[in-house]
């Protein structure tokens, strides 16, 4: 009897070892197919890099850009623009009716511009103009001139004066205002200046910039010219700018006018102490 009950008591714990082997299996098995799971449905988290030296560098770069300044349009200027309108009837208020005016007008218009009739200045203007005859300026001549320069009215004239005073200075202009003034201020009836008004006129343009100036006038005060032609006045301008003030460059045997050699043979004669 008690043999049975050990034999018994024996299956019993048997049996519970196999029940609790099958329990763990299955807890095991149920474990790994629940991280398997997880494996395949969520996706691994990365590591957040730390920032290195070089990537802190182009964070300071982005964090110093300023947006560039958008200029601002410019204004448009209040000024009115050149008007032909208004320069014609500012040439009427000299011209009247007329298609020119003349010496009477001119003198009225220099007062406005506030310039002398004879000053330099008045030159230039006419050269721009392209004037033909001294003392007198035609309408087509005004309009063409005065739309170069912009000016259609006295207080813009007035505001370009230095601009064409400045031109005497560039040798370029200088020397076709010189080429100008023989034809502008020539009688269209002769073919030559007349000489004082060559005298005149070389004065005017050559007095402040030619130091044997007032000995040229000298001689041609004393010669027996009584004018200067177109060859004669192109090449005194160019003698004042090659030849020294001593004469000691001057070729006699250039092709210089006869006026020219007979002028340096003249100084080179007269007493040291004239």
């Amino acid at each position: 009897m008690f043999c049975v009950f050990l034999s018994y008591l024996l299956f019993l714990l048997l049996l519970l070892q196999h029940l609790l082997d099958l329990n763990g299996q299955d807890s095991q098995n149920f474990a790994a197919q629940l991280v398997k799971s997880n494996k395949s449905s969520i996706m691994p988290v990365k590591k957040r890099k730390l920032p290195d030296s070089d990537d802190q560098k182009h964070k300071c770069k982005i964090a110093s850009f300023t947006r560039p300044q958008i200029r601002g349009v410019k204004p448009i200027s209040t000024e009115a623009l050149f008007s032909s309108k208004r320069c014609l009837a500012w040439f009427h208020n000299y011209a009247g009716p007329d298609k020119v005016f003349g010496p009477e007008a001119m003198e009225r218009f220099c007062e406005d511009i506030g310039v002398e009739p004879e000053n330099i200045i008045m030159l230039v203007l006419a050269w721009h103009l392209e004037a033909a005859n001294m003392g007198y300026f035609t309408k087509d001549e005004w309009l063409r001139g005065m739309t170069i320069l912009q000016c259609d009215c006295t207080d813009r004239l007035r505001s370009k004066l230095d601009y064409l005073r400045s031109e005497l200075n560039d040798p370029v202009a200088f020397r076709s205002i010189y080429r100008y003034a023989f034809d502008f201020s020539r009688d269209k009836n002769q073919r030559s200046l007349d000489m004082d008004t060559a005298k005149s006129m070389l004065a005017l343009l050559l007095e402040r910039r030619w130091p044997l100036f007032p000995i040229f006038q000298q001689f041609l005060e004393q010669s027996k010219y009584k004018g200067l032609n177109k060859d004669q006045w192109y090449n005194v301008l160019e003698f004042s700018k090659t030849i020294n003030t001593d004469l000691s460059n001057y070729d006699e045997d250039g092709a210089w006018p006869v006026l020219l050699d007979e002028f340096v043979e003249w100084q080179k004669t007269r007493p040291a102490s004239s």
